[in-house]
């Protein structure tokens, strides 16, 4: 059965009902066809081409006159990528402990340590002078004036400690601190500054120059204070990190103390030292300089356990400096490394005397200032530090393919770490770039290859992006932009695409109207109303996020809320006098394009993207099937035809347009709409299986990435939990600072076959040498070619002008003058072998060729190709070498530079071998050659196997001290708390505050209950790590002076720290008075867990010291004492974060679910919203876990979006439904059942919207892909949320909601004017009964707090 509706007879002039270019949409006005009132107004503006450009015109320049004035007349955005924008200001864990560093910084100048280890023990000497005046006037109360013996010694100490007149002199390290027990025999013999830790940058300053003497330390100083150096690069001032970490094998054997991991090691470390620039910058210490056989000149090497393993030898002499060139004993060099504390500074914790194995192994380069031609270095200091800069950046490119199979070298240090922070972040944002020029080609094809549309339409967010910065900086006052708010580029492109394609859909589907002004003013209404809809939906939802706590998330949620609005407002205004010029000037141009390129191209001419040729109306066709006309059955599926309308791929109007249209239509809606009870059966098992995965989904179990695992920054920033603080440095604890040098032949230092199988892995080495010791300082060469497969190449060198050498590649090992043998050193390779004929690996051919052509020296050249004869170049011989790395091998480097007589040479390091490519091609390279498997063709110098323990005479290993791998917990009192009243937000950036002391706090009068409570913390070994209390500050005479005070003073814990290294104790002293004092305690919390399984121990710490605090009288300032620790600021961040992001969620989803109440004002029409929302939410979050994923931080706040961008979707197919009852009219004769017109208005609302949420669809998730490569990981992981929300939200838009519309969805409902208006005190009324519930609730004491812990 088959009735026909033909639409045709319902036209008159009195009520014109227009069939839109999709099936079944209809418009009514009013009498005579045109527009009136208001809207004849706006219709006149957007169908005049003048009046629409000055439109445009406006448009475009008020939001760069607005850009203008926000960058030129007002305080510039600062830009916060780290993770403190996600710290919660007003937390009491970040309170506590920023009153903590607010008094530190107060006192000390910088809460950094290395600022503070500069004056030692300045915390201390206040502190002591005040106990000691104390003391007196106790003594003196008393009736004592005699000094007991004590008293004598207290009182010297006091003399000779006391300070002169005027400025107090700041002392050094060496000369303050106590001398821990372990060092060596010659350590003590060592000047004071060789054993000093913790010093650099300004502590580094003060320790250079210093004597080996007490008498010397004055003048010393003196000479440190005065702005003139008698060395330049004395100072140790800059630093470059590196962690060499073992890989492969099975993680039980990544031990890095083997032969070829140490050999990988110390080759890096003279790579880098090979630099050509590197004597420019390199530390002189000035101790070294005065060793006459190392020469003024003579650079310091890299701080590393390598200065004991390759020791090198002069006039006899062991030097422990890691310059030579072959591998002691290896456990021999450890035992003697190990005898001074300073060694466990270089490995990780699992370390110890019968267990040498490591897992990474520490090395620090460091550089000296003033350089040349500055005067010191507070001349031009900013001047200096940019020339450092770009001296160490050379290294960035050389460390990153440093990295073997066995060896992965991680590199950092200030300089170098911030500038791969910024190229990485610069990279990550050059894919927006990638994104854009994505986002158009896709928005050219979808407008149907409009280049004015597409202009225009992403003309359109770029502007209202700029109002929105201005709104948001210059109106709402935020003077930050943080990492979030990047992302906010990807995910608005989405949005703004969105209401553009409505635009465009709505004025295509009402190309038949033949009067311009009515088309327009159908536009706007239509489109302007259905975007305003989802749009304030969108924005609601994202401005649910200002309410969170975390300051960045809460600009995210107004940065965005903005954007959606500002992008709503400025497509409602730009986009019809666009599509006003577009049709009467561009349209016709496009389509003879269009056309002529058709033609040409052999294919049949098309029509315009918004054309339609045909203005016959669509007929409304109900098909029944057979046997379906059962009224207890549902009702028969509605087929909107149009006769007219070409089949899929045919030429039609809106070319992608209409072929999309009919794709939706045949393959989406009415497949959807025939098994819609099939689908909703499926969504309710999607619905509980995704819920049940998001019970499973488990909170983080490890610290935050920042950036991917496998990278450089990531590893780093891991590893720093495995490894000491960054405050402590230890520049000068390697073997050339800690160890003297050793006679060759003392009874210390016994070498030969004595050391040979001491260690089993050290066979490889061979017999050492049996040369007598006058020739060991030379290698001899071998005299012969070759050994079997294996030949030997020699190089030997040819100097014909200042600053050029020639290189001889040669077969025979004797040379004839004037040429001259290479000795090792500065990257020269005196000879390497190869093997004469392909062996395994060893596969590719390199060529030495000769050139005769030059009249004074013959040329040699090395390639990976044949010789060219037209230059004169012969092949002389030729080897076989790998590519990659293979075992038992060593990589080399060859270049030839390009300008005549074209020198070639081969060396160890490409900084020697960067000489540019020569002109024969392949001419620059590395490759592998095999290590010698024989003395012979391995002279092995006097060091090689050299065993300094042999005999037992390194004596026993040293206690391994604390170096802060553990969370420092800090107990503070006298002070209590920070004020803020000055802060006008919730930014970490900006003024901290000020610090309000405890005017009772008296340090006398409870000097006996802080003892108690030191002692007693640090006696609790589940919290503090042995050795780990620190309770007073540095300096070597408060533990004599504080038990004369009380007697509960007597035996304090002694901190277990490395020689020289500072405690972390502070007091800080005002007006003569001690007003605040600080306790520290190296706890057991490592670092690396995640902030759900450390606040456990958050809450051992809080508790145990709110029990101590506790038990002290209640008259005790004590009381009012707290615990604080950087860590714990830190977890909270991440819980309250995550905390704060599922609140924005559920506060999103009620904003949305208010919104759509309103607008759609018919709970029918609500249900499917909410419910399309609901299962959006939880297969993402289902995904999440499927993918392996964890609750963190970043994906909690990722989360919080999701509603804002879920809702377009379903909210335009509702929005559809309705427009399409307010538009189709009744039918004469034939009256539709319910069910029939729920399906025809389901079917009428996806023709009408479907292609723009499509498109926006495709849009977004082509936006976001980019951000997939992102390196920094809260980018990556948002756009993955975002992508996988986008495709799964019009997934379940196409599907659930058309199936849910078609099933529950009001028949008849075309929301009258009063409905909005009834829906609207609904929701005001609900609003108001649950606020009212929950304030009673809360009076009731039922509200639970957030947190129990106040300052």
């Amino acid at each position: 059965m088959r009735a026909e509706i033909p639409f045709e007879s319902r036209r008159n002039t009195d009520n014109l009902l227009s069939p839109i270019a999709g099936p079944g949409i209809m418009l009514t006005t009013g009498g005579g066809g045109g527009a009136r009132g208001w809207w004849k107004a706006v219709a006149w503006v957007y169908t005049q081409p003048w009046a629409s450009g000055v439109v445009l015109g406006v448009g475009v320049l008020l939001p760069c006159a607005l850009s203008a004035y926000m960058f030129l007349y007002c305080p510039p955005l600062d830009i916060d990528l780290s993770y403190s924008a996600f710290e919660v200001h007003s937390h009491f864990s970040a309170e506590r402990f920023d009153a903590l560093t607010i008094a530190v910084k107060s006192e000390m100048g910088s809460w950094d340590r290395r600022r503070r280890d500069v004056g030692d023990s300045e915390d201390s000497d206040p502190l002591r002078d005040l106990l000691m005046e104390r003391l007196v006037k106790e003594r003196a109360g008393d009736g004592a004036p005699k000094r007991t013996g004590a008293g004598e010694a207290l009182n010297s100490t006091s003399h000779r400690h006391s300070q002169p007149c005027g400025p107090r002199q700041k002392r050094s390290p060496a000369t303050g601190s106590d001398r821990r027990p372990g060092p060596s025999e010659a350590e003590r013999r060592r000047p004071a500054t060789a054993r000093t830790t913790g010093t650099p940058s300004g502590g580094r300053e003060a320790a250079a120059g210093q004597g080996g003497d007490r008498t010397s330390s004055r003048p010393a100083r003196e000479r440190r204070s005065s702005p003139s150096y008698s060395y330049v690069q004395t100072q140790a001032l800059w630093t470059m990190e590196l962690v060499f970490v073992a890989r492969g094998g099975a993680p039980g054997d990544r031990n890095i103390f083997t032969p070829e991991r140490l050999r990988t090691v110390h080759r890096v470390e003279r790579l880098l030292m090979q630099h050509p620039q590197f004597q420019q910058f390199c530390w002189k210490p000035a101790e070294v300089q005065r060793d006459l056989p190392l020469g003024p000149s003579y650079c310091s090497p890299p701080s590393s356990v390598l200065s004991y393993l390759f020791p090198s030898e002069q006039g006899g002499r062991i030097y422990y400096d890691g310059m030579g060139p072959d591998l002691a004993d290896v456990n021999g060099s450890l035992s003697l490394a190990m005898t001074h504390p300073q060694f466990y500074w270089y490995v990780d914790e699992s370390v110890s005397a019968e267990h040498l194995s490591s897992s990474l192994l520490r090395s620090e380069i460091h550089f000296g200032a003033p350089l040349a031609s500055f005067y010191s270095l507070q001349d031009r200091p900013k001047e200096q530090r940019q020339r450092f800069k770009d001296f160490v950046l050379q290294y960035a490119k050389i460390l990153s393919q440093q990295s073997t199979n066995q060896v992965r070298v991680l590199y950092g240090g200030t300089e170098l770490f911030d500038d791969e922070v910024r190229r990485t972040f610069d990279s990550d944002m050059t894919l927006a770039v990638v994104s854009g020029v994505c986002i158009t080609a896709l928005v050219y094809v979808l407008t149907s290859f409009s280049v004015f549309l597409t202009f225009f339409g992403l003309a359109n967010i770029g502007l209202s992006c700029l109002v929105a910065l201005f709104l948001y900086h210059v109106a709402f006052g935020v003077r930050y932009l943080g990492i979030l708010n990047g992302v906010a580029a990807f995910v608005v492109i989405g949005i703004g695409v969105d209401d553009v394609f409505v635009f465009i859909n709505t004025f295509r589907q009402a190309s038949h109207l033949s009067n311009p002004e009515q088309r327009m003013v159908y536009t706007i209404k239509t489109a302007g109303r259905a975007t305003f809809l989802t749009s304030f939906t969108t924005a609601a939802a994202y401005a649910a996020n200002t309410f969170s706590q975390i300051p960045a998330v809460h600009d995210f949620g107004l940065f965005m809320a903005l954007i959606v609005s500002c992008c709503w407002l400025w497509v409602s205004v730009l986009m019809p006098a666009a599509l006003c010029i577009w049709m009467q000037y561009v349209e016709a141009r496009e389509n003879a394009w269009l056309r002529w390129w058709k033609s040409f191209a052999g294919l049949s001419a098309i029509h315009g993207p918004l054309f339609d040729e045909d203005d016959d109306v669509a007929l409304l066709t109900v098909e029944m099937e057979p046997g379906s006309s059962d009224p207890d059955d549902d009702a028969p599926v509605l087929s909107l035809v149009n006769p007219h309308q070409p089949p899929w791929g045919t030429p039609s109007s809106g070319v992608v347009s209409a072929n999309l249209q009919w794709a939706l239509r045949h393959w989406v809606a009415e497949p959807v709409l025939e098994h819609r009870k099939a689908i909703l059966g499926v969504y309710l098992l999607v619905l509980v299986v995704s819920a049940g995965c998001c019970c499973l989904l488990r909170p983080a179990t490890h610290a935050p990435l920042l950036f991917r695992p496998d990278t450089n920054l990531q590893s780093l920033l891991a590893l720093r939990n495995n490894i000491s603080g960054q405050g402590i440095a230890c520049h000068m604890c390697s073997g050339v600072f800690m160890e003297k040098p050793h006679s060759l032949h003392s009874p210390s230092a016994h070498t030969g076959s004595t050391a040979a199988g001491s260690h089993p892995q050290q066979s490889a080495h061979g017999p050492v040498n049996s040369t007598p010791p006058q020739s060991r300082g030379k290698p001899i060469p071998p005299t012969f070619n070759s050994t079997g497969p294996l030949l030997t190449v020699y190089v030997s060198k040819l100097d014909i002008g200042a600053s050029m050498s020639l290189f001889r590649f040669s077969l025979n090992s004797s040379v004839s003058s004037p040429w001259k043998p290479l000795s090792p050193g500065h990257g020269d390779v005196p000879y390497f072998q190869a093997y004469s004929r392909p062996h395994g690996n060893y596969s590719t051919c390199m060529r030495v060729c000769v050139s005769h052509v030059y009249r004074s020296n013959p040329r040699w050249m090395m390639t990976s190709k044949t010789c060219d004869p037209r230059h004169g170049w012969r092949s002389e011989f030729s080897f076989y070498v790998a590519l990659a790395q293979q075992p038992n091998s060593r990589i080399l480097y060859f270049a030839q530079h390009r300008l005549s007589p074209h020198p070639s040479r081969v060396c160890s390091g490409p900084p020697g071998c960067e000489i540019s490519s020569g002109p024969e091609g392949a001419t620059q390279g590395a490759f592998f050659t095999p290590l010698p498997g024989d003395a012979t063709l391995a002279p092995k110098s006097v060091t090689s196997g050299f065993n300094p323990c042999s005999g037992g005479v390194c004596g026993q290993p040293a206690v391994r001290p604390l170096v802060d791998t553990g969370a420092m917990v800090f107990v503070v009192f006298g002070i209590l708390g920070v004020n803020r009243t000055q802060r006008t937000d919730n930014h970490v950036i900006g003024d901290m505050g000020s610090i309000i002391l405890d005017p009772d706090f008296d340090i006398f009068q409870e000097i006996g209950h802080l003892c108690k409570i030191c002692k007693t913390i640090g006696a609790n070994r589940q919290l503090v790590k042995l050795g780990g209390a620190q309770c007073l500050p540095s300096g070597n005479k408060l533990s004599s002076v504080l038990p004369l005070l009380h007697p509960e003073c007597h035996s304090l814990p002694e901190p277990n720290l490395l020689p020289g290294q500072l405690s972390h104790g502070t007091v800080g002293v005002r007006a003569g008075r001690v007003r605040w004092l600080s306790m520290a305690f190296e706890s057991t919390t490592y670092k690396g867990k995640s902030s759900f399984q450390t606040h456990s121990d958050f809450l051992q710490w809080e508790t145990f010291v709110q029990e101590q605090l506790a038990a002290l009288p209640a008259s005790s300032a004590l009381q009012r004492g707290f615990q604080t620790c950087e860590h714990w600021k830190q977890i909270f961040m991440e819980i309250i974060g995550v905390e704060s992001a599922l609140c924005s969620l559920l506060l999103s989803l009620a904003i949305c679910i208010a919104a759509v109440s309103v607008f759609t004002a018919h709970p029918l029409l609500l249900l499917p919203i909410i419910l399309t929302i609901l299962g959006v939410i939880c297969l993402v979050v289902a995904v999440m876990y499927w993918l392996g994923w964890e609750m963190g931080a970043v994906e909690a706040i990722s989360l919080s979006i999701l509603v804002g961008s879920s809702v377009d979707y379903c909210l335009h197919l509702v929005e559809g439904y309705l427009l399409a009852g307010e538009t189709s009219p009744s039918t004469p004769g034939h009256n539709l059942g319910p069910p029939a017109k729920r399906q025809s208005r389901t079917l009428e609302a996806v023709n009408h919207v479907g292609v723009a949420i499509v498109s926006s669809a495709v849009t977004t998730v082509i936006s976001t892909v980019p951000l997939f490569f992102c390196v920094i990981v809260p980018f990556a992981k948002f756009g993955q949320i975002v992508a996988i929300n986008t495709a799964v939200s019009i997934l379940f838009t196409l599907t659930v909601t058309v199936a849910m519309l078609a099933t529950v969805a009001p028949a008849g409902f075309t929301r009258p004017p009063g409905a909005v208006a009834k829906a609207s005190l609904a929701v005001v009324a609900t609003v108001a009964t649950a606020t009212a519930l929950w304030w009673i609730g809360g009076q009731l004491g039922s509200r639970a707090p957030w947190h129990t812990f106040t300052m």
